[in-house]
């Protein structure tokens, strides 16, 4: 099973079901496959936000311990891929949080990487 690098806070909205639609400059075939989510060790923005969706729940900040980083947290399924003004949208299904988080075995990648 591949493995998606998603910076966090972004990471913990799309386990909670808070982030349903992944964007992303390309499009994706994997349509319909589970895939792990990789919680990526750098932080989106510049305290964890970019001032959207993240502002609407309570995150730790990058420099508390709340969220995970360098691990992977999670797994979901695309159920679709569309094409929008600024490039594609990833709709995410099915996410389920792990009970434990696990380190990958590989290097990760920006995007896609076998973790194991």
């Amino acid at each position: 099973m591949l493995a998606l690098s998603i910076r966090q806070p972004y990471a913990e909205l799309i386990l909670r079901g808070v982030k349903t639609i992944e964007y992303r400059s390309r499009p994706t075939r994997l349509i319909s496959q589970r895939f792990y989510i990789y919680a990526s060790k750098k932080w989106a923005g510049v305290n964890g936000t970019n001032g959207d969706d993240a502002d609407a729940l309570t995150l730790p900040s990058p420099r508390g311990r709340g969220l995970p980083t360098g691990v992977i947290v999670g797994t979901a399924v695309i159920s679709e891929c569309r094409r929008n003004h600024t490039g594609y949208e990833w709709h995410l299904s099915n996410v389920k949080r792990l009970p434990k988080p696990r380190k990958p075995k590989r290097m990760p990648q920006p995007v896609w990487f076998r973790p194991f």
